[in-house]
């Protein structure tokens, strides 16, 4: 994932009083981190595109995870990037209640499934049901590119969450 923005723009609407403003300029401050956790997600794409995982599953777990840890950047990136990607927009706004959803196939409620329990992870353990689910749906190299996925959108979600360094733009309609 390459992050790009106005250093200078802390918050979208500048006179929000509920806009966070950015508390440290990440990019500018650790850049070769910055730069070590981009590598990592460019590993993590290779991982999936070698494994084979679909292009839509890779944004629906990014965005999956994005949403259960807040990060409003990764949201509106990965569902931008789904979209253009030829995801259906009924889909997408289910996304953050896929389990009541029956819009989802087997695969992807497994995928989504692992994402909760990888992101959530101090509380869940992942448990075995949710492993042996996944596990019946990807192969071996499926899951290690899946796991290669989570721990890279979770990495950024930690860091744009915690330093709000990073927010979406609202875009024309």
């Amino acid at each position: 994932m390459t992050i790009t923005t106005d250093p200078t723009d802390t918050r979208t609407d500048p006179a929000s009083p509920i806009a966070p403003r950015r508390r440290l300029d990440f990019d500018g401050v650790a850049p070769a981190f910055s730069r070590a956790v981009s590598a990592l997600d460019d590993a993590a794409v290779a991982e999936a595109d070698r494994a084979g995982i679909e292009p839509l599953i890779r944004e629906l777990v990014r965005l999956r995870a994005s949403q259960l840890n807040g990060c409003s950047y990764c949201v509106d990136l990965h569902s931008r990037d789904a979209l253009e990607r030829g995801e259906h927009d009924q889909r997408l706004f289910a996304v953050a209640v896929w389990e009541e959803s029956n819009f989802f196939t087997a695969r992807e409620r497994a995928a989504f499934a692992l994402t909760d329990a990888v992101t959530r992870l101090s509380e869940t353990h992942v448990p075995d049901d949710v492993w042996h689910e996944a596990s019946a749906q990807f192969t071996d190299d499926e899951l290690a590119a899946l796991l290669a996925l989570l721990v890279s959108i979770n990495a950024w979600n930690e860091l744009a969450v915690a330093t709000r360094g990073w927010r979406p733009k609202l875009r024309a309609a």
